[in-house]
């Protein structure tokens, strides 16, 4: 399969894990830079025009169009992606903790619950998703109970901490699951805390991150008809990625300025081919 095909065929796998999708591209992008180099922004372009909720993507776009060798840069971002740290951070600060609530099926969080059985999960169920996220659980030993979206709120009430896996994020706050923003509100509402997990790739600086959103407000559908949703950053209590839980030597953890930071903390830069707006196709 030639690198275009590859990339067109990426690009319409919707509902995949974010980071196996950015691996995948950056595999055939780093292919087409080899073959074709005046076709990597519009490659770049499409890819994100097609998953514009995913992070991974857009801060692999950016790093392959600033970089002095796009090939390079675009392998050292998929070792990145395959060597995050995210999920066994989330572990060991889930040590402890008793009832804990998820949205959908999250990849990162699901690989941190894998290693620590004695948190109960309840999984608030969208798209079909969750039932086969509570099997998963089962299987490896958690006790993790389905939840309807009907009783989101009550779950995020009773829990000791709400996770929200971002598909993005930047300074603004995260791009989640449907339904994150809701279980996010009332557990603030609460004082239950909320933890935005934010793996690699995830975080943007704030132009691309404001670029992402109003890609997402002018897709033509109604919020509540989109595939992903932003959770503002003063939902959220602390940020964890590959390095833990994000903490700032000036400012108490899960502090507003703190969590700012942590969601603006990119490692990509900004690439002003992708400061544009386009329809979702």
């Amino acid at each position: 399969m030639n690198p275009v095909e590859r990339l067109r065929y990426i690009s319409q796998a919707q509902g995949a894990d974010p980071a196996l999708v950015a691996t995948e591209a950056a595999h055939a992008l780093v292919e087409l830079a080899s073959v074709q180099p005046e076709g990597l922004v519009t490659a770049c372009r499409r890819l994100i025009e097609r998953n514009v909720a995913l992070g991974p993507l857009w801060w692999l776009s950016a790093r392959m169009l600033r970089a002095a060798d796009p090939k390079v840069e675009g392998a050292e971002a998929a070792r990145q992606l395959d060597a995050d740290t995210t999920p066994a951070c989330l572990a060991e600060l889930l040590d402890g903790v008793g009832v804990a609530v998820a949205v959908g099926w999250p990849d990162l969080i699901a690989g941190a619950l894998r290693r620590c059985g004695d948190v109960e999960v309840l999984v608030v169920d969208w798209d079909s998703q969750g039932a086969g996220f509570v099997r998963r659980l089962n299987d490896w030993g958690c006790e993790a109970t389905l939840v309807a979206p009907s009783g989101a709120a009550t779950a995020a009430v009773v829990a000791d901490v709400v996770l929200v896996e971002a598909l993005a994020a930047g300074p603004g706050g995260v791009v989640a699951t449907p339904g994150s923003l809701g279980v996010a509100a009332t557990a603030a509402h609460r004082r239950v805390p909320v933890w935005a997990v934010a793996g690699v790739g995830r975080t943007l600086p704030g132009p691309l991150w404001d670029t992402l959103v109003e890609c997402l407000d002018n897709s033509g559908l109604e919020p509540w008809d989109r595939p992903a949703e932003v959770v503002p950053a003063d939902l959220v209590n602390s940020v964890v990625g590959p390095l833990g839980a994000w903490s700032s030597p000036d400012e108490p953890a899960g502090s507003e300025s703190a969590v700012t930071a942590a969601l603006g903390a990119s490692t990509c830069p900004v690439a002003p081919e992708l400061l544009r707006v386009w329809e979702r196709q």
